[in-house]
């Protein structure tokens, strides 16, 4: 069976994403939403992306390749979503719930909808009356850049209906892709969210001068507050060690290409907020995520000091020197 995948989204992880779809050679047809026209048009003439990866060849026909998000939608199976969480509801807009049926939803979006303090899952099942059998949660640990190396990463690919996360999983399996199938939506999820918040973290003690001591003990108590809030939300049997819960945090908190640790590094060396995110010229995912994890937090009451911590420091303007200072007496 020929599967029919869109990819939405214009940067890094969307580029990465297409990547990974042409490279390998399962029977499929790959299209490609972006909102900028110029890059579209710049795709269509030079075969690469202008603004993220560049170097990446894009092996996707330029018919393919359209700023035309309805028509894209109903000519596929798979709808892979790459848009940042604080950006997905302008990215649908005009999207309905008939558009949607009957189709699969992969969201690779590391982040919770604002104002809405729902992961995307949730989301997309409220809202579009999507079933989570039909919802397929796509995790590292793995960093796009890596992927444009063809670094050899690992995905998890997590849905309720194990066969069709293989499915999917089959389409991604490259020479330098190795995928790993997981049920647990909710874990990942969530799981993906949290290590953003965790990552900012790391970058901001780093900013303000702790090293790889401090940085070791922030981290072994991130996945455990991690594994209290995921076991809290959504208790299930799962084991915090596997690569999509540990082994996205680990990369995600000490590697170069993370920009939620640089932005948190930048926080710490004094940065604003605001001039944080123009300098970036990024999104870091965990800025937003960590006031929607404050609110959903709110009804579990889970004990999460590191999250209260970036919380304080992003939303209440408190010293990240001061921040870390009493957070350093909590950890253990």
């Amino acid at each position: 069976m020929r599967n029919k995948i869109t990819v939405v989204g214009g940067g890094s992880w969307a580029t990465a994403n297409v990547k990974m779809l042409a490279d390998n050679t399962t029977d499929k047809e790959i299209f490609w939403w972006m909102r900028n026209e110029q890059a579209v048009e710049h795709i269509h003439k030079f075969g690469h992306n202008p603004n993220y990866l560049s170097s990446v060849e894009i092996k996707v026909p330029s018919q393919n390749i359209s700023t035309d998000l309805k028509s894209l939608i109903s000519a596929c199976d798979f709808l892979l979503l790459n848009v940042p969480a604080a950006f997905l509801k302008e990215a649908l807009e005009g999207v309905t719930a008939d558009d949607l049926k009957d189709k699969y939803i992969v969201s690779a979006i590391k982040g919770i909808v604002p104002d809405e303090n729902l992961i995307i899952g949730e989301f997309l099942n409220q809202h579009y009356g999507i079933p989570f059998s039909h919802i397929l949660v796509l995790s590292g640990p793995c960093h796009a850049e890596e992927v444009a190396l063809e670094k050899l990463s690992y995905l998890t690919i997590a849905s309720p209906d194990t066969a069709l996360a293989a499915r999917f999983a089959a389409m991604l399996n490259t020479r330098y892709i190795k995928t790993i199938v997981s049920d647990d939506i909710y874990g990942t999820e969530y799981g993906a969210v949290l290590k953003n918040v965790y990552a900012i973290a790391s970058g901001i003690c780093h900013g303000v001068g702790y090293g790889d001591n401090f940085q070791s003990v922030l981290i072994s108590n991130a996945i455990r507050e991690l594994e209290r809030f995921v076991d809290t939300v959504h208790p299930i049997d799962r084991d915090i060690k596997e690569s999509a819960y540990l082994g996205d945090l680990l990369v995600t908190a000490y590697s170069q290409f993370s920009r939620n640790r640089t932005f948190g590094n930048m926080i710490g060396k004094g940065y604003t907020v605001k001039s944080a995110q123009l300098e970036m010229n990024m999104i870091a995912e965990g800025y937003y995520a960590v006031n929607c994890l404050h609110q959903v937090n709110k009804q579990h009451n889970v004990e999460m000091p590191i999250c209260e911590a970036v919380y304080s420091i992003l939303y209440k303007k408190s010293s990240p020197v001061f921040e870390m200072r009493k957070l350093a007496e909590k950890l253990s």
